[in-house]
This record gives C-alpha cells, structure tokens and sequence, in this order.
C-alpha cells in the first residue's frame, strides 16, 4: 500500500475530552475515526488489525471444534421477554419497525442461539456441540468513555456450547480458557484470569482482565498464585492460597460463563437420552471483545511516540521509507518484497524525513526499512524493529 494513497491521515493534535491513551493513539495514528460518542468508523489499517486479531481468534476457536455462524442484529422483542430481560438488561437498544413490531439490537445471542439450536439438537447424539460468531454487537450504554474501550456499537466473538451434563460443559469450560490464554498470548498481552460475578448470566464468571490505568474496573491480583478477584466480590485473600491481593485498575477483554440451563430452558431446548428421556441441554457462553482487545493491545504496547504493534497483530509487515532522490530504488524494493508476500506500507510521501520517521513511530507498524541516498551509497537500506532501539544496515540484494 501507499502511504500516498492511504485512507488516512495522521493527527499531531490531541482533544481535550479523551481519556484513554489507546483512543488518543489510534486517532491520531489514523486508525479509526469517531462519528459519535461510543461509535467508530475503522479505517483501512484499523481494520488490517482488526482482521489479524479476529483470525486469531478464529483459528483459536477451530482448534476447540467450534463452528462459525453469523446471527442476525435485529431480534424480536419476544424473543427477550421469554428470557426475562427485555425489562431487566438496562442497556437494551430498543426499536419500533412497521406495524409497530418491536425490536432488540442484539447486545449478546443467548435470545436467538438457544430457538436456534432447538431445531438442531434433537438427541443425545447430536451433543457436544460448539457453535461461535464474530459480529457486531450493540449496547445503550449510558456513559461511554476511552474510545474503544466502552462503545455503543462493538464487535465481538461470542462462543455457544451445548452438553448433556455438567462434567462436559465443565470439561470444556476448561478447554475454552486454554484457548483464550493462548488468543491473548498470541495478541501480545498478558489477560488476567478473574473471578467475578455472572451478572445476568449465572452465579460466578471468570473474566480475562488486562491491567491498564484506563480500566475502569478494579481487580485485585494475588501476587502469590496470580489469581484476580473482581472488586464486587469483597475478598481480602485469594480464596485459592490465601495469599495478599493487590488492588489494580483494569480493562476486561473477555469471559465466559457456565449457563447451565438457563436459557434452555425457556425456549424449550432439550435432548432426547439413550432412554428416550427429555432433558434440558446445559450451554456455556465464551465472549471476547475483540475491537476492545485492539484498545487494550495499545494500552499496554506504547511510548511516548505512538503505538508498538506487536508482530501477530500489526496492520503491515513492513513500513518502508523512501528518503531523498530514490524512488526508482525504493519502487523496486516495495514491488520486491510484496512478491516475497510481505505486506508493505510504502511511505512514497513527499515529506520531510522527520515527518516520516514521526509518522512511522505514531503508526507503530512492528518492522521499519529505510532506504536513502546514504544507504545506497554502501548498497545497504536500514533495518529497525519498533520494539527496540537498535538499527541494523543489511544488504539490498
């Protein structure tokens, strides 16, 4: 891509009313762009790093045997008044279409995976199933606030399990936090396992929380077993090893909870057993905020001069500059690479070598090369990693 071309501007200038460093950053870096409060265009590389964290979150979710699906937005309103919470769940968007049929904008898919899933599982035989989505969800949040961190529209992968009895929901419930360890490994940040309450959904929950001073929850870690508490829960020691707990301000960037039957129920979702009995089918849910975990991967992956990509997730293998009177050279080398099957951003720009290199560390794509009237010189170009210091001068063959 070039940089001439792009979709996109960058920003020295920083508003007033922004809280958070990774809304900050990502504005300025010409990732995203506010239409209102809670709503976000993503531009094209926002949405290069979008791309990258759901395909690991999907691979993720293939390795457990879950099944992508796509679930509609738009929802009835019965739909919720079976479960209870079209009166109960606060943030509930609520919409009047022709003929006055009233609607939901779907905040999560408990409402419609479970109607869904009836007319799939029938039997026994049909069970364990794993179905997910990656989608995009809304809430009527009262106050939002840091950018992607709490929105009114967000995209989301949402997780459905369905079992037979509690030993496989539980089974897999251990399964699904494995993966989500490896996700949040692999998207270059350290996720917190939580205990927290299940709110709407069930007694407990477990929560992956990223420590950040723009969280506006409150955990408390164990520094012996590096267990966290949500500060709802009230403990004063880790109920694991009874270790001292250290309070700190964090995002949550994922969870999952242990339904049971409580949506089955409802909707009637049930399993005929090897005796020909009717049962309830027990579900779990399994959610990740994944434009939220873009956030949280630039609260924790930043310097004072922009964002640090890591490689898993930056919008481009490559950020190639061309300094000075070498456009032939530099044309030959972006055409080189992006045949090798390397994603370049190619900074063509007419703009002084300041404004580049700013630029490119505002951006923060994880490989920087230069090439120059210097570097020819010696038929070199300039190697740096954006997570380091150092320099390198490699040849251009």
């Amino acid at each position: 891509m070039r940089q001439s071309k792009l979709f996109s501007k960058t920003s020295k200038s920083i508003d007033k009313d922004i809280e958070s460093i990774s809304h900050s950053l990502l504005i300025r870096a010409g990732f995203i762009s506010q239409l209102s409060a809670g709503v976000f265009s993503f531009l094209p590389l926002g949405l290069k790093v979008l791309s990258k964290i759901e395909n690991i979150v999907r691979e993720e979710m293939n390795i457990i045997g879950g099944q992508e699906i796509l679930m509609p937005v738009l929802a009835p309103k019965e739909n919720w008044e079976t479960t209870g919470r079209y009166k109960t769940f606060e943030e509930l968007f609520k919409l009047t279409g022709q003929n006055k049929k009233e609607y939901v904008l779907n905040p999560t898919h408990e409402e419609v995976i479970a109607p869904l899933a009836r007319k799939i599982i029938l039997s026994y035989k049909d069970l364990p199933l794993y179905v997910f989505q990656i989608q995009t969800k809304f809430r009527n949040e009262l106050r939002v606030k840091s950018g992607l961190l709490r929105t009114r529209e967000f995209i989301m992968k949402d997780l459905y399990s369905f079992h037979t009895n509690e030993k496989d929901l539980a089974n897999y419930y251990d399964k699904v936090t494995k993966s989500y360890e490896r996700i949040f490994q692999k998207c270059g940040i350290e996720a917190v396992k939580t205990l927290a309450s299940g709110g709407t959904f069930s007694k407990y929950s477990h929560e992956y929380q990223v420590v950040t001073n723009s969280g506006e929850d409150i955990i408390y870690i164990c520094r012996k077993c590096n267990l966290a508490y949500n500060k709802e829960l009230g403990t004063k020691k880790c109920l694991d090893c009874n270790g001292r707990l250290e309070e700190k301000k964090a995002v949550e960037v994922g969870n999952i909870f242990d339904l049971k039957d409580k949506y089955s129920t409802p909707f009637g979702l049930k399993f005929k057993d090897q005796d020909g009995k009717e049962n309830p089918v027990l579900m779990g849910c399994y959610g990740i905020g994944i434009s939220r975990l873009m956030a949280a991967i630039v609260e924790v992956n930043n310097d004072k001069s922009g964002i640090i990509w890591p490689e898993s997730v930056s919008p481009f293998d490559i950020h190639l500059i061309a300094l000075g009177d070498v456009k032939k050279e530099a044309d030959k080398l972006y055409t080189k690479l992006t045949k090798e099957g390397k994603s370049v951003l190619y900074d063509d720009r007419e703009a002084s070598p300041g404004e580049k290199f700013a630029d490119s560390d505002l951006i923060g794509i994880s490989e920087r090369m230069v090439i120059s009237e210097k570097t020819l010189q010696k038929n070199k170009i300039e190697i740096k990693k954006r997570n380091s210091q150092k320099v390198k001068l490699i040849n251009l063959s």
